[in-house]
Order: C-alpha cells, then structure tokens, then sequence
C-alpha cells in the first residue's frame, strides 16, 4: 500500500512540475477559466504536492494566462496554500505571491492583493495570520497612503496576536517593512510594534526583533536612536535568553554602525566586552566573530585598554569553538593596533593559538598570517613564527600540513631565496614523500608555484635534482609522486631544462614494473607534449624520444596504460603539424 501511495504522490508531483507544459497546450483562456479553479481547489493533497504547486506559480506563471493583466488570477490558489498547516508550503505560497505582486499594476494590488492581504490578517487559523506577516512589505510602497494606514494598522494588530507563531512572523518581517515606513511612521508605528515584540515573554520572539532594532536605527538619527531606542538596546544587550544575546553578538557589528560613534563609545564598547566574557560558549564564538568589525569603530587607546584584554583571555578559552573563530579574527586587529602594538600584544597570541591543541584553531591563525606580515614584515614575523610553522609542517593533523603548504610560497615571496633555502627548502621536498596523498599533491602544486617565485634557474638547482633523485627509490611512492612532480612542474621549466635534467628519468619511470607509475607516465608525456610542442625543438623531442615511448607503451600489459599512451600518443599527434616520417611510422 505505501508503495502504491508513493507512487501515486510521485506520478501527481510530475504532473504539477510540467504544469507550464499543460497551461501552455490549455491556452490562455482555458488555463484561466479550467486549470486555475482545478488548482484552487486542489490544496487537500500530500504536502510535498502543494509545496511543488506554490512554487510553480510563483515561475512567472502569468505568462501562461494570458500575461500581467491576468496575473491576480494566481492568487487565488495561492491565497489557499498560504493556511495550509505545513510551514514549507505556507512560505514558500508567501513567497510566491510576492513574486506574483511584482507583475501586478498599483490598481490590481489595491483591488486584489491588498484584500488578500487583509482576509490573512484576520484569518481564524494562525497559519493564515503567519503568512500574512509577509506580505505587507512588498507591496507597502506601491499603494495609496490611505491603504499605507490600513497596512500598518493590519501589521500593529499582527504584532501583538495572541498566538506566538504569529508573533514570531511579525518579528521577522518587521524590519523589511519599516525600511518601506518615512520616518514619521518609524516613530508613530514602527516603534510601538517592536517595543511589543521586544519586550515579548518568549525568546523565540525576542531573538527575532535584534534584526528589526537596526532597521529602525538605520532610519534615524544618532540623537533619535539614543532617545527612542537606549531602554531596549539594554534590555536586548542583557536578556536573560542566550539565544538573544547569541543573535545580538552575530549582528554587533551592524547595530553598532547604525547607532552612531557617541552610543558606541557610551554604551556598545561596554556590552561588547560583556558579551566577549558571557557565560555561554555560543555567544563568546559569535561575539569573538565581530572582534575586527567593532574594533575599526574605537580608538587605538580603547581597543588595547577593552578589546584586547578579552582576546587574551578568549585565547585561553575552555571552548575550541571560541578558540577557533578568535583566531579567524584575532589578525584583523594587526592594522588597527599598528608595528608596535601588534608586536608587543598580539605576536604573543598569535604564538599561543598557532600551539592550541585543536587542528581548526592552528588552520584559522596560519590561513590568516597575511594580514599580520604587511603590518611588522616578514622579519620578525618569520623569526617568531617560522620554529611554529616548522613544527605544524609536522602536524598529525593533514589538513594543518596542507594549510602550511599552501602558505609557503607567499612566505617565500617575502623571505627571499636565501633565507627560504636555508629554513623551509628541504621541508618543502620532505612533503613530495607524506603518506597522505592530498599533502603530495599539494607539495607538487607548492614546487610549481615556488619555481614561478624564484626562477626557473633556482628551480634547476634546489627542486630538479631532488624530485629526480626520488625517481631511482625502491619505494613506489616515492617513484609516483617524481612523475605527479615532474607532470606539475615542467610547464613552468624550459625545455632545456626538461631536456636536459628530466626527461630521461621519465621515459625510465615509462618502464615502472607498476602499472600505476607507467599510464602517469603516459600522461606526463602528454602534458610535455601539450607544453613544448609548438616549439622547434620541442617538436623535435616529440619525435625522437616521446612518440617512441608512448608507441611502446600502446602495447602495454594493463589496460589503463594502453589507453593513456594512445590518448597521449593523439595528442602529440595533432600537435606535430610538421608530420615528419619517422613519427608516423609509430601511429
């Protein structure tokens, strides 16, 4: 039986997502005169049914009724899926009437859309009231002032609704509709609805009126917030819910750009601190997140006398979730404090989180290293920080080896190639033979980049001879990550180079006795192919001593590396626009 219900609920699902399909061979007529009603009454179905519906008609499906003039006929169906009680199909019918309002003229929304509005305001079921919350603001502007009164009024009875689902939508959608009020009515409408939802006895309410307070403090003034909004800034800053708090510290940094400097430095700095010292660990990791934001808004002097004492402590937090998002942020200080001040106070922190003995908390303090490197120079940056990053290079965690990889080339860029050579050259070859093969690979990539840093004469002396080295091991691995090496890094060689140092380990490798080492070295050949093969002499090489082995290999024992020494072997093939003799006698 469940199996024949899935299938009858799958078959309707199909027929609502080719509804376009039906509209369209229906004609306009008949799709607003039969298809329409049909769906109007259709809403007693599955709820993945009329979730599929609700959000057909919100594709721009006026285009098959007979275009705008026609486009409130939408609403209907709708309007019956905006009180259905499951909240997907609710939302997204919602929003697919503000996507239905967007083709109506000012006369269709007054006549139609406003009176929909108005009939889910008053609903009796509170799911009707919920989605009424979301369509006055759409629409707001595009009326009459008189209708304008009539909406706000609607929305001031939403906001203090018996149910709290209802009120908890009028929480959410109250700031998208006072961006739409004139100042005037921020402060004879606007106002009053938040201070009732602000003040509600269900945090899940309250949580939702932060987002609402800066919209309204975006639309007044400095002065006007202070005398208006101070009471429910504080009640908000010091709500006993931490789910509040949690949701005032994610959006600090907006609040505190809408309020004004004088509130910032009066109030927000010390509820800043308060939240960066609060006792839920949710609240101190969203808080930690804004540490740079809210810092560009303070002095140099109040940021090292309030802000950066809260990091130290934060650095020594009991939760890895605040560690984490702190050393994420920790490095945007570096600007705002200058040389001296980062040197003195956060090279220290910057030290303790690169030893934390989480993965996450080293990743996020290494991957943003840049920031700190244009304040003090990589001088005393690499001095402090190199015996750190030697040791991550080591790390049990790949992830924080990988982070570390790809961070050297800019640490090579700064340092020079002496320096780089010294400290980091043979870290850099140490990673070609890490046993994981994400690490390998992104040591091949780091060569690359390194030999475009220092110049493909360095490259010849301090990278070639290694990786070619690796190529006579007895272990496979090594053998391997020589070809991945040499596949990488040729394209950033010059031929001579190539021809010179490489080459003949490769076509050596061609002969691996593992079938793995052999089609890589296949596609290795391709690559040199690809790369050299417009040149003269490269064309030449082709020829003579690449053509031959990929002929060779087309022969091979094991399936994958015939098919890659034919693709590779096409490939110079096509490449070879001078067609000499001897290379086609191999094909």
């Amino acid at each position: 039986m469940d199996e024949l219900r899935s299938e009858d609920v799958q078959l309707r699902l199909n027929a609502i997502h080719r509804i376009s399909t039906i509209a369209l061979a229906l004609g306009p007529d008949r799709a607003r005169e039969e298809l329409i009603p049909f769906l109007q009454d259709s809403v007693d179905d599955e709820d993945e049914v009329l979730l599929a519906l609700a959000e057909e008609l919100g594709r721009n499906f006026e285009e098959y009724i007979g275009g705008r003039d026609y486009a409130h006929i939408l609403l209907g169906p709708l309007e019956n899926l905006s009180a259905v009680e499951e909240t997907l199909v609710r939302d997204k019918a919602a929003e697919s009437i503000t996507k239905v309002a967007d083709a109506l003229s000012q006369a269709q929304i007054e006549q139609y859309y406003i009176p929909l509005v108005q009939r889910l305001s008053k609903g009796e079921w509170f799911t009707s009231r919920t989605s009424a919350c979301a369509l006055y603001a759409p629409v707001y502007d595009r009326v009459a002032p008189p209708i304008q009164d009539e909406l706000r009024k609607g929305y001031g009875s939403l906001g203090s609704d018996d149910t709290p689902m209802v009120r908890r939508a009028a929480g959410k959608w109250l700031g998208s509709l006072i961006k739409k009020y004139s100042k005037t009515h921020v402060l004879s409408d606007g106002l009053a609805v938040y201070r009732r939802l602000q003040s509600d006895d269900q945090d899940s309410v309250r949580l939702l009126t932060v987002e609402d307070l800066i919209a309204i403090a975006q639309q007044l003034t400095p002065p006007e917030v202070k005398e208006q909004l101070l009471k429910q800034i504080r009640q908000t800053m010091s709500d006993k819910s931490w789910r509040v708090r949690y949701m005032v510290a994610t959006h600090f940094n907006e609040l505190s750009e809408s309020v004004g400097t004088e509130l910032v430095r009066e109030e927000l700095t010390g509820h800043y601190v308060q939240l960066l010292k609060d006792n839920e660990a949710e609240v101190r990791t969203a808080a930690a997140g804004q540490i740079p934001g809210f810092s560009k808004l303070l002095e140099k002097e109040v940021i090292l006398a309030r802000v950066v004492p809260c990091v130290r402590d934060l650095c020594q937090d009991s939760s890895q979730h605040v560690r984490a998002a702190l050393a994420t942020q920790i490095s945007g200080l570096a600007p705002l404090l200058g040389k001296d001040a980062t040197i003195e106070h956060l090279l220290p922190l910057f030290l303790h989180l690169l030893k934390d003995e989480f993965p996450e908390v080293r990743l996020n303090i290494i991957s943003k290293l840049e920031q700190v490197n244009t304040v003090i120079g990589i001088e005393l940056l690499s001095e402090s920080l190199l015996p750190a990053i030697m040791e991550l290079a080591e790390d049990k965690s790949w992830r924080v080896r990988q982070a570390i990889i790809e961070y050297i080339p800019l640490l090579a860029t700064q340092l020079g190639k002496s320096i780089f050579d010294e400290q980091l050259g043979n870290l850099c070859m140490a990673w070609l033979g890490d046993n994981v093969y994400s690490i390998r690979e992104a040591a091949t990539v780091n060569l690359k980049k390194l030999t475009e840093v220092f110049g493909v004469d360095w490259a010849k002396v301090q990278i070639v001879p290694k990786v070619v080295g690796m190529g006579q091991h007895p272990t496979y691995l090594y053998r391997m990550t020589t070809v991945q090496a040499i596949t990488t890094i040729a394209p950033s060689l010059s031929l001579d180079i190539v021809q010179g140092e490489i080459l003949d380990t490769l076509l050596q490798l061609a002969q691996d006795p593992i079938p793995n080492i052999r089609f890589n070295v296949a596609k290795s050949l391709e690559v040199l192919a690809t790369t050299f093969g417009d040149l003269p002499d490269g064309r030449l090489l082709v020829r003579q001593k690449i053509a031959p082995v990929l002929d060779s290999q087309k022969n091979d024992q094991d399936a994958d590396v015939r098919y890659f020494a034919s693709k590779a072997l096409q490939k110079a093939h096509a490449i070879d626009v001078g067609g000499a003799p001897q290379f086609f006698s191999f094909l």
